[in-house]
């Protein structure tokens, strides 16, 4: 292969990248709170030109990880992102090595027992466990839970960065969900280093009225927070005496998943 060649080659690839790049860009601009964007929008949003824009949701479009809205010429993540997001949750190390230690925690406290993940914007419920009437019951699921008057939500956010923690806060907005719901950025603030001190979250009925929560944060390898473990149950039955009680046995199933993923703690 001549020198020309290497050029034309690497010029090839840098150029694939760049547009990978603009494509997870146009992407990256669809929210919870923002799930329909006209090409305005999206140029507004990722600073690309026009053309670009016009050809990338073209193509995005074409492979169905978009659809269009012909009535009011807008656009929405098609069908095969959840096809996508489907298979990332069958496959998850998280769901395969965290099960046996969820089970064990419900087991000990007898109380709803969650377990979730964060998908970029909320917290997503990846199982739960509970006892019915009869039997215990395991329930998968992808229901999504807020992360600002949350167990599971406060203890994932309570160890991210600045950036990330606003970003949420401006589109979650902080809609009082309960009389108790923090539900200014200053008492939210407040409430993540408390947790980040004591290393668990408490929802104190900030979700639910009549409903308390503990949870704990779930660590990668690499020692990021990007999940938790909760325990959540009746106030009558949840007072804020057995709570302390119950916090080290949360954060160290927390702690157990985290190293079963790779986490050298």
């Amino acid at each position: 292969m001549t020198s020309t060649d290497n050029r034309n080659t690497s010029t090839s690839r840098d150029g694939g990248a760049k547009l990978f790049y603009k494509m997870a860009a146009v992407l990256g601009c669809f929210t919870r709170a923002r799930g329909q964007l006209s090409i305005a929008e999206i140029m507004e949003a990722t600073s690309l030109p026009r053309t670009t824009i016009h050809r990338i949701v073209a193509s995005l479009r074409d492979v169905g990880l978009l659809d269009q809205d012909g009535r009011r010429q807008t656009y929405r993540l098609g069908l095969k992102m959840f096809y996508f997001g489907s298979v990332v949750i069958a496959n998850l190390d998280l769901n395969h090595h965290a099960h046996s230690y969820v089970l064990a925690l419900h087991q000990l406290t007898g109380e709803i027992v969650h377990l979730h993940m964060f998908d970029g914007s909320q917290m997503a419920c990846i199982e739960r466990e509970e006892m019915g009437g009869t039997r215990l019951t395991t329930l998968t699921t992808i229901e999504a839970a807020p992360t600002y008057c949350t167990g599971v939500g406060k203890a994932f956010l309570a160890f991210q960065e600045q950036e990330l923690i606003l970003r949420i806060v401006a589109e979650e907005g902080l809609e009082p969900r309960t009389e108790h719901t923090l539900s200014t950025l200053e008492a939210l603030l407040a409430d993540l280093e408390l947790t980040r001190q004591r290393g668990f979250a408490v929802d104190d009925e900030e979700n639910e009225i009549g409903v308390r929560c503990i949870g704990a944060p779930i660590r990668d390898s690499r020692g990021q927070v990007f999940a938790s473990v909760s325990v959540s149950g009746p106030s009558a039955r949840m007072p804020l005496s057995r709570i302390q009680g119950l916090a080290p046995a949360i954060i160290q199933t927390a702690d157990e998943i985290s190293c079963k993923l790779g986490w050298s703690g």
